[in-house]
C-alpha cells in the first residue's frame, strides 16, 4: 500500500491565490495514483495520497524565511 505525501507551499498557484485549489489537489491525487499504477502496478484503491500545505512562514532557505530571502534576492542582495 503506497502512501505518497506531497508538500506544497501555501502561496497558491496563481495571482491572488493563497493555496492550491481543490481542483488542482484532485488532479494531483489522480495523477500520482495513476503514475503508481503505471510504474509499480499498484492498484488505485490501495494508493493513498496526502497533500500538505506549508505556510510561508514555516519554510525558508539560505538561512532566512522564504519571504525575506525573496525580498533580498529581488533587491539584488546575497
Amino acid at each position: 500500500m503506497p502512501i505518497v505525501t506531497i508538500q506544497v507551499t501555501r502561496e497558491g498557484s496563481g495571482p491572488g491565490r493563497d493555496s492550491v485549489t481543490p481542483e488542482e489537489k484532485a488532479t494531483l491525487i489522480s495523477g500520482v495514483s495513476q503514475l503508481l499504477l503505471d510504474v509499480l502496478h499498484k492498484p488505485l484503491e490501495a494508493t493513498f495520497v496526502v497533500i500538505e500545505e506549508v505556510e510561508m512562514e514555516n519554510w525558508g532557505w539560505g538561512g532566512l524565511q522564504v519571504l525575506e530571502y525573496r525580498k533580498r534576492l529581488a533587491e539584488g542582495g546575497d
